[in-house]
Protein backbone atom coordinates (compact mmCIF):
# COMPACT_ATOMS: atom_id res chain seq x y z
CA UNK A 1 0.00 0.00 0.00
CA UNK A 2 1.90 3.22 -0.98
CA UNK A 3 0.65 6.64 0.68
CA UNK A 4 -1.46 8.78 -0.87
CA UNK A 5 0.87 11.86 0.34
CA UNK A 6 4.34 11.08 -0.11
CA UNK A 7 5.42 13.45 3.15
CA UNK A 8 8.47 15.60 2.34
CA UNK A 9 11.60 16.02 4.39
CA UNK A 10 11.22 19.63 4.63
CA UNK A 11 7.94 18.79 6.37
CA UNK A 12 9.40 16.10 8.54
CA UNK A 13 11.92 18.84 9.52
CA UNK A 14 9.37 21.19 10.70
CA UNK A 15 7.53 18.32 12.93
CA UNK A 16 11.14 17.86 14.57
CA UNK A 17 10.86 21.65 16.47
CA UNK A 18 7.19 20.50 18.40
CA UNK A 19 6.49 17.61 20.73
CA UNK A 20 4.54 14.66 21.28
CA UNK A 21 2.43 16.85 23.48
CA UNK A 22 1.74 19.83 20.62
CA UNK A 23 1.02 16.98 17.90
CA UNK A 24 -1.63 15.74 19.66
CA UNK A 25 -3.20 18.61 20.27
CA UNK A 26 -2.77 19.86 16.88
CA UNK A 27 -4.44 16.52 15.38
CA UNK A 28 -6.84 15.56 17.90
CA UNK A 29 -8.89 18.67 16.89
CA UNK A 30 -9.19 18.09 13.32
CA UNK A 31 -12.48 18.64 11.77
CA UNK A 32 -13.76 15.20 9.83
CA UNK A 33 -12.51 15.45 5.41
CA UNK A 34 -15.05 17.58 3.48
CA UNK A 35 -18.13 15.78 3.10
CA UNK A 36 -18.21 13.61 5.82
CA UNK A 37 -19.62 15.73 8.27
CA UNK A 38 -21.70 12.98 9.05
CA UNK A 39 -18.85 10.84 10.37
CA UNK A 40 -17.90 13.24 13.12
CA UNK A 41 -18.44 10.55 16.24
CA UNK A 42 -15.16 8.93 14.55
CA UNK A 43 -12.67 12.20 15.23
CA UNK A 44 -9.02 11.57 15.59
CA UNK A 45 -8.71 11.79 19.10
CA UNK A 46 -7.36 7.83 18.33
CA UNK A 47 -3.74 9.49 17.56
CA UNK A 48 -1.84 8.84 20.90
CA UNK A 49 -1.05 4.87 21.29
CA UNK A 50 -1.51 3.25 24.77
CA UNK A 51 0.88 0.86 26.13
CA UNK A 52 3.78 2.15 24.22
CA UNK A 53 6.30 3.81 26.15
CA UNK A 54 9.67 5.04 26.04
CA UNK A 55 12.37 2.63 25.99
CA UNK A 56 15.48 5.20 25.28
CA UNK A 57 15.09 7.47 27.25
CA UNK A 58 15.39 11.42 26.23
CA UNK A 59 15.74 10.10 22.79
CA UNK A 60 13.22 11.57 20.54
CA UNK A 61 11.69 10.42 17.42
CA UNK A 62 10.24 11.93 14.30
CA UNK A 63 9.66 9.89 10.86
CA UNK A 64 7.44 9.09 8.55
CA UNK A 65 5.84 5.36 9.37
CA UNK A 66 6.87 2.48 7.66
CA UNK A 67 4.76 -0.58 8.41
CA UNK A 68 5.01 -4.29 9.90
CA UNK A 69 2.29 -6.50 11.08
CA UNK A 70 3.18 -9.85 13.40
CA UNK A 71 0.28 -12.62 13.60
CA UNK A 72 0.11 -15.48 15.92
CA UNK A 73 3.04 -17.97 14.99
CA UNK A 74 2.12 -21.66 13.65
CA UNK A 75 4.09 -23.99 12.09
CA UNK A 76 3.07 -24.10 8.56
CA UNK A 77 2.93 -20.56 8.68
CA UNK A 78 7.03 -20.64 8.74
CA UNK A 79 6.74 -22.05 4.98
CA UNK A 80 5.38 -18.74 4.08
CA UNK A 81 7.22 -16.29 6.53
CA UNK A 82 11.07 -17.82 6.57
CA UNK A 83 12.40 -16.68 3.53
CA UNK A 84 15.66 -15.51 4.77
CA UNK A 85 16.55 -11.92 3.27
CA UNK A 86 13.19 -11.62 1.77
CA UNK A 87 11.50 -11.92 5.26
CA UNK A 88 8.18 -9.60 5.58
CA UNK A 89 10.46 -7.99 8.61
CA UNK A 90 13.69 -7.11 6.39
CA UNK A 91 10.77 -6.33 3.46
CA UNK A 92 9.75 -3.73 5.70
CA UNK A 93 13.06 -2.43 7.27
CA UNK A 94 14.06 -2.12 3.16
CA UNK A 95 11.69 0.45 2.69
CA UNK A 96 12.99 2.98 5.64
CA UNK A 97 15.67 5.74 4.55
CA UNK A 98 16.34 8.92 6.68
CA UNK A 99 13.04 10.37 7.96
CA UNK A 100 11.67 6.42 8.59
CA UNK A 101 10.32 4.81 11.49
CA UNK A 102 9.82 1.24 11.78
CA UNK A 103 6.21 0.74 13.43
CA UNK A 104 5.39 -2.67 14.07
CA UNK A 105 1.89 -4.33 15.68
CA UNK A 106 2.51 -7.63 17.67
CA UNK A 107 -0.88 -6.99 19.16
CA UNK A 108 0.56 -9.83 21.59
CA UNK A 109 -1.17 -11.37 24.67
CA UNK A 110 2.19 -12.73 25.62
CA UNK A 111 4.15 -9.32 27.37
CA UNK A 112 7.47 -11.17 27.29
CA UNK A 113 7.55 -12.06 23.02
CA UNK A 114 10.21 -9.88 21.02
CA UNK A 115 9.39 -8.78 18.13
CA UNK A 116 13.62 -7.64 16.92
CA UNK A 117 16.60 -8.03 18.65
CA UNK A 118 19.85 -6.36 17.75
CA UNK A 119 20.54 -8.17 14.93
CA UNK A 120 17.75 -7.85 12.46
CA UNK A 121 17.56 -4.11 14.09
CA UNK A 122 21.23 -3.80 12.28
CA UNK A 123 19.32 -3.26 9.02
CA UNK A 124 17.75 0.29 10.48
CA UNK A 125 21.13 1.63 11.04
CA UNK A 126 22.09 0.50 7.98
CA UNK A 127 19.04 2.72 6.49
CA UNK A 128 19.62 5.41 8.82
CA UNK A 129 16.30 5.10 9.92
CA UNK A 130 15.21 6.60 13.03
CA UNK A 131 14.39 3.84 15.03
CA UNK A 132 10.93 1.67 15.85
CA UNK A 133 7.81 1.90 17.51
CA UNK A 134 5.93 -1.18 18.75
CA UNK A 135 3.41 -2.63 20.97
CA UNK A 136 5.30 -6.04 21.18
CA UNK A 137 8.61 -6.52 23.47
CA UNK A 138 12.10 -5.45 22.38
CA UNK A 139 15.72 -7.51 23.26
CA UNK A 140 19.01 -5.87 23.06
CA UNK A 141 18.20 -2.45 23.47
CA UNK A 142 21.18 -1.39 25.12
CA UNK A 143 23.38 -2.09 21.55
CA UNK A 144 20.10 -1.00 19.50
CA UNK A 145 20.02 2.32 21.66
CA UNK A 146 24.02 3.38 21.47
CA UNK A 147 25.80 1.53 19.14
CA UNK A 148 22.81 1.66 16.76
CA UNK A 149 21.54 5.02 18.01
CA UNK A 150 18.17 4.18 17.40
CA UNK A 151 15.26 5.52 19.40
CA UNK A 152 13.27 2.60 20.80
CA UNK A 153 9.34 2.93 22.09
CA UNK A 154 7.75 -0.57 23.21
CA UNK A 155 5.75 -1.78 25.56
CA UNK A 156 8.29 -3.95 27.16
CA UNK A 157 11.87 -5.32 27.27
CA UNK A 158 12.54 -8.87 26.92
CA UNK A 159 15.48 -11.57 26.50
CA UNK A 160 13.01 -13.58 24.80
CA UNK A 161 12.16 -14.84 20.69
CA UNK A 162 9.26 -14.04 18.94
CA UNK A 163 8.58 -18.11 18.76
CA UNK A 164 6.12 -19.80 19.92
CA UNK A 165 4.02 -16.67 20.00
CA UNK A 166 4.96 -14.39 16.77
CA UNK A 167 6.17 -14.32 13.85
CA UNK A 168 6.47 -11.28 11.16
CA UNK A 169 4.00 -11.78 8.45
CA UNK A 170 3.18 -8.49 6.14
CA UNK A 171 4.30 -5.45 5.39
CA UNK A 172 3.53 -2.13 4.47
CA UNK A 173 -0.22 -1.92 4.92
CA UNK A 174 -2.38 -0.34 8.28
CA UNK A 175 -1.31 -1.36 10.71
CA UNK A 176 -3.15 -1.19 14.74
CA UNK A 177 -0.72 -0.32 17.41
CA UNK A 178 -1.23 0.70 20.64
CA UNK A 179 -5.02 1.07 19.84
CA UNK A 180 -4.16 3.69 16.99
CA UNK A 181 -4.31 2.99 13.52
CA UNK A 182 -0.90 3.63 11.70
CA UNK A 183 -1.01 3.99 7.58
CA UNK A 184 2.38 3.56 5.64
CA UNK A 185 3.38 7.35 5.27
CA UNK A 186 2.02 8.15 8.84
CA UNK A 187 4.05 11.12 10.70
CA UNK A 188 5.39 9.81 13.80
CA UNK A 189 6.09 12.23 16.73
CA UNK A 190 7.41 10.15 19.73
CA UNK A 191 9.08 11.66 23.34
CA UNK A 192 9.10 11.04 27.19
CA UNK A 193 5.25 12.19 27.09
CA UNK A 194 4.28 9.21 24.15
CA UNK A 195 4.19 8.19 20.86
CA UNK A 196 1.58 9.88 18.43
CA UNK A 197 0.42 9.54 14.83
CA UNK A 198 -0.84 11.79 12.45
CA UNK A 199 -2.50 11.04 9.06
CA UNK A 200 -0.24 11.79 6.59
CA UNK A 201 -3.12 13.39 4.23
CA UNK A 202 -3.71 15.51 7.06
CA UNK A 203 -0.40 16.55 7.94
CA UNK A 204 1.04 19.78 6.67
CA UNK A 205 -2.88 20.79 8.03
CA UNK A 206 -1.68 20.08 11.76
CA UNK A 207 1.51 21.67 11.31
CA UNK A 208 0.58 24.39 9.71
CA UNK A 209 -1.83 25.01 12.91
CA UNK A 210 0.73 23.96 15.49
CA UNK A 211 3.12 26.83 14.25
CA UNK A 212 0.33 29.03 14.51
CA UNK A 213 -0.86 28.36 17.62
CA UNK A 214 3.04 28.22 19.19
CA UNK A 215 3.33 31.73 18.39
CA UNK A 216 -0.28 32.80 19.71
CA UNK A 217 0.76 30.96 23.27
CA UNK A 218 4.34 32.98 23.09
CA UNK A 219 1.91 36.22 22.56
CA UNK A 220 -0.30 35.07 25.05
CA UNK A 221 2.48 34.77 27.77
CA UNK A 222 3.66 38.23 27.23
CA UNK A 223 0.29 39.64 27.72
CA UNK A 224 -0.67 37.49 31.41
CA UNK A 225 2.92 38.39 32.41
CA UNK A 226 2.35 42.19 30.92
CA UNK A 227 -1.27 42.62 32.69
CA UNK A 228 -0.32 40.18 35.91
CA UNK A 229 -3.25 38.68 35.34
CA UNK A 230 -4.87 35.00 35.74
CA UNK A 231 -3.83 32.86 32.29
CA UNK A 232 -7.66 31.89 32.44
CA UNK A 233 -7.96 35.54 31.17
CA UNK A 234 -6.46 34.31 27.99
CA UNK A 235 -5.96 30.63 27.90
CA UNK A 236 -7.43 28.23 26.60
CA UNK A 237 -6.84 30.49 23.75
CA UNK A 238 -10.56 31.54 21.97
CA UNK A 239 -10.20 32.36 18.58
CA UNK A 240 -11.19 35.91 19.41
CA UNK A 241 -7.66 36.29 21.17
CA UNK A 242 -6.23 34.42 18.49
CA UNK A 243 -7.92 37.30 15.93
CA UNK A 244 -5.98 39.53 18.62
CA UNK A 245 -2.83 37.87 18.06
CA UNK A 246 -3.29 37.90 14.20
CA UNK A 247 -4.38 41.10 14.05
CA UNK A 248 -1.04 42.44 16.21
CA UNK A 249 1.04 40.70 13.79
CA UNK A 250 0.10 42.30 10.35
CA UNK A 251 0.27 45.17 11.69
CA UNK A 252 3.63 44.63 12.53
CA UNK A 253 4.81 43.55 9.25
Amino acid sequence: MEPAVQISHELIARYRKITSATAYSGTWRLAPPDGQEWFASANYQLCLMRGVKPMTTGKKMVGRARTLRFVPSRPDLLKITRRGADSPEYRAMARCGPGDVLVVEAHTFDEYSCILGNMKTRMLWHQQAGGLVTDGAIRDLQMIADDYNLAVFAANRSPAGNLPFLEAYEENEPVNVGGVLVMPGDVIVADDDGVVVVPADRAEEVIDWIEEQEEAEEWVIEQIDKERVPPGKYYPISEETKERFRAEKRDQT
